[in-house]
């Protein structure tokens, strides 16, 4: 079983339910079992449209069986049967669930990256990945992501 840790987010809708309903359909789908879930956050949409509501984001760590394209394509059915509906890129959703890491794997496809190219620019995302795994090292930098996230928290204050 790999060990893989995913983004998930909320701005529309009932978001923490549909949190929670991804999250249930992890198992009840035999995609993956969820190991541990970080605190829900609330935080500030991070471009897109304007006018966009309030995200809740979180991580988890789940174990699963698939290859890194086949948990994308489960994430993305989890994502539909939750209540996502296609829109812009970066437009507000009922549920986001992004692959950040994938053992120590890197891929680089025109559909799936991995290590997730962004996770490391945001703290939505940096913030509860540490809270569930501390001594997680990313695999391109070779960093911890702790250390990740405290880089980015001084870099933002000198802004």
């Amino acid at each position: 079983m790999a060990k893989v840790h995913i983004g998930l987010g909320a701005n529309l809708g009932d978001r923490e339910r549909n949190i929670r309903r991804a999250l249930a359909l992890l198992n009840e789908m035999n995609v993956a079992r969820v190991k541990r879930v970080s605190r829900l956050i609330e935080t500030e949409p991070v471009g897109g449209p304007e006018g966009q509501g309030m995200y809740l984001n979180g991580a988890a760590e789940i174990e699963t069986d698939l290859s890194p394209y086949d948990l994308l394509e489960a994430l993305k059915t989890i994502e539909v049967s939750v209540g996502r509906m296609e829109r812009e890129r970066w437009a507000p959703r009922e549920i986001d669930l992004d692959i950040l890491l994938y053992e120590n794997e890197i891929v680089r496809a025109p559909t799936l990256e991995i290590p997730h190219p962004r996770m490391c620019q945001r703290e939505f995302v940096l913030r509860p990945l540490a809270e569930i795994a501390p001594g997680l090292v990313h695999p391109v930098t070779l960093m911890l992501i702790v250390q990740h996230l405290e880089l980015l928290r001084r870099s933002d204050a000198k802004v």
